[in-house]
């Protein structure tokens, strides 16, 4: 079965520069190259789940200008409906400055822009456009709170599975795993959601992930970079799900998104949650082979193939 996701979040351009390494404060890195490539985790995640072959809609917001009507083109090429994407009058397009080493490290500073504008209603009736449409909503936090609460909130009461990717972590999104969304942070974010529920020190990511996830009464999916994902269940029970070797490490920037696109479009699918997290690990495995976040992701036949070879 194709899945089908609605995707909301926020839409950049990035700027990426590679350097020999990256600056520490006040330092200036020369380095040897610029490139511009699309971004945002909203939009990241977008392209990465429908080249693993879901129907995706983007939900988000972009400004009057060159950048953004570039922005939604990349998207629009990539065969993304944009019908829930609004021009904000005013507004530039949210921009995203990069630093990447030569082992594929990077530093990110982003200029939010238009993302900010995108409202509670805008997702709200986003989401009721999709009733009966989407098998998943996939909901990241770099726009306003606000519309994350809204997205979070309306996709529960309609039913419909929701996916959070929460980078960054807001003391909001507290209340929001009393809806019992399915959330994908990564390790630091992962520490972050467990002290918001009050709980300190630094112990093993297993220990954290079972007290949020049987405070959510949802998996929870750890991503871990090069050592894949930890998933969680609320009675405490998890598995590893190992990453496959990269033939090289171009650039890390958008794994991430990559996991969480083909994450959210295997369950948008039906696929069971372990299912839908190798898939989303191979994808991003393979994503970092090259430079930019969206560059290397790949279509639904590298990524069997990547799983196919891995047993």
């Amino acid at each position: 079965m194709k899945g089908r996701l609605l995707v909301i979040g926020a839409l950049n351009v990035d700027l990426v520069v590679a350097a020999p390494r990256l600056p520490g404060p006040g330092e200036t890195v020369v380095g040897s190259d610029l490139r511009r490539h699309g971004g945002g985790k909203g939009g990241n995640s977008a392209v990465a789940a429908v080249r693993s072959g879901a129907d995706v809609r983007y939900v988000g917001a972009v400004g009057d200008d060159d950048l953004g009507t570039g922005a939604l083109a990349e998207l629009r090429a990539e065969g993304i409906d944009l019908t829930d994407v609004a021009v904000k009058p005013g507004c530039a397009t949210g921009a995203a400055v990069i630093v990447v080493d030569s082992s594929g490290e990077n530093q990110i500073a982003v200029a939010a822009g238009a993302n900010t504008s995108v409202t509670p209603q805008d997702v709200t009736a986003a989401i009721a456009r999709a009733r009966g449409w989407a098998g998943c909503v996939l909901v990241s936090t770099e726009i306003s709170a606000a519309a994350v609460t809204a997205a979070v909130e309306a996709a529960t009461k309609q039913g419909c599975l929701c996916v959070l990717n929460p980078a960054p972590v807001e003391p909001s999104l507290r209340e929001l795993l009393d809806l019992a969304p399915i959330i994908t942070p990564n390790s630091s974010e992962l520490r972050d959601f467990y002290r918001l529920l009050g709980e300190s020190g630094n112990p093993p990511a297993e220990v954290m992930a079972a007290k949020v996830a049987a405070h959510s009464k949802a998996p929870v999916v750890v991503t871990m970079g090069g050592d894949g994902v930890l998933v969680c269940n609320p009675d405490g029970s998890s598995t590893r799900v190992p990453a496959g070797s990269a033939r090289r490490v171009a650039d890390t920037t958008g794994a991430g998104d990559t996991f969480n696109g083909v994450f959210a479009a295997s369950l948008a699918a039906g696929e069971p949650v372990i299912s839908a997290a190798r898939r989303g690990v191979a994808a991003a495995t393979l994503s970092v082979e090259s430079t930019g976040a969206r560059t290397g992701m790949p279509r639904s036949s590298e990524i069997e193939a990547a799983l196919a070879s891995h047993g």
